[in-house]
């Protein structure tokens, strides 16, 4: 009987063992697929990081106000009627031909990146928690819908639509939501034209052929290897949007909100600080300040 009892206990101590090695591989798979979606880094934009608008063959701005720098290159013509730019002009210049060369590197390096999750098409309704790489397969088309980024501020969100030659992106009445992060740190690779109409769009375009932008908000860099036109639009540079979510914000009152973390000047709980929200004791820069 004790033979017995002795084999059923090293069965059980053996087969625990295995529920716990398989345990155990389950949690540092899960953990691994974690980290490398959430460890995604920026692209290395280079010199084209400092432009709101980078076209390799023209740029035409109609009724349209641009907060940012503006070039182009190996095109030449920049066009302007009724357009205000709030920045630097390149037209053909070295600063451009520099900036144009460092974003078709971005623009490879990205095509080469793999995917942690992939998305249909119609991105309308969709809201996702977890930064990393998401990819379409073909084009993507969103017709009066709502894409929400709710993941952590810091997070790098990647958008890579199409294969190399192949697929369009394409919005109309189309909103990116942005619940904590900045749209600096969304990124839409692109395999062939972008195409935004009436949309408040968020991130920056890396677009294999043209970008167009007709009416609505555009907060990001819109980068192409094409034109990029624009028309009745408001677009505003990574570089000039507002800063991240935790970062520091201008704590004075009545300098209107700015996508930022005044918690920081309340111990870092944004909850006792809201960003200019109604004029409660706790925001930063008022008398009695955290409710004392």
């Amino acid at each position: 009987m004790k033979n017995h009892q002795i084999v059923r206990n090293n069965t059980h101590r053996r087969s625990t063992a295995r529920l716990t090695v398989i345990a155990l591989f389950a949690a540092l798979l899960t953990a691994t697929l974690f980290h490398a979606a959430f460890a995604q880094t920026s692209p290395a934009l280079g010199a084209a990081g400092s432009f709101a608008v980078l076209a390799g063959t023209a740029v035409t701005c109609t009724d349209s106000t641009v907060t940012g720098d503006v070039g182009v290159w190996p095109g030449t013509a920049i066009t302007q009627t009724n357009c205000t730019i709030n920045g630097t002009v390149h037209a053909a210049d070295l600063v451009a031909k520099q900036s144009y060369i460092d974003f078709l590197s971005a623009y490879n390096a990205l095509a080469l990146k793999p995917c942690d999750y992939t998305l249909s098409g119609d991105l309308g309704g969709v809201t996702l928690n977890q930064p990393g790489v998401y990819c379409v397969d073909a084009a993507s088309t969103t017709t009066g819908g709502v894409l929400t980024l709710s993941g952590p501020a810091n997070g790098i969100w990647i958008f890579k639509i199409g294969t190399s030659g192949t697929g369009a992106l394409t919005g109309t009445n189309f909103s990116v939501v942005m619940e904590g992060g900045s749209p600096c740190n969304v990124y839409w690779w692109v395999a062939e034209a972008a195409t935004m109409t009436d949309s408040a769009f968020q991130g920056t375009i890396l677009a294999g052929k043209a970008i167009t932008i007709t009416r609505g908000t555009f907060n990001g860099d819109a980068l192409a290897q094409a034109a990029v036109t624009m028309t009745g639009a408001t677009v505003t540079g990574c570089g000039q949007t507002s800063q991240p979510a935790g970062s520091r914000c201008n704590q004075g009152v009545g300098n209107g909100t700015e996508n930022c973390d005044p918690g920081n000047s309340n111990q870092g709980d944004s909850s006792r600080s809201n960003d200019e929200l109604g004029g409660t004791p706790g925001n930063p820069g008022r008398k009695g300040g955290n409710g004392k």
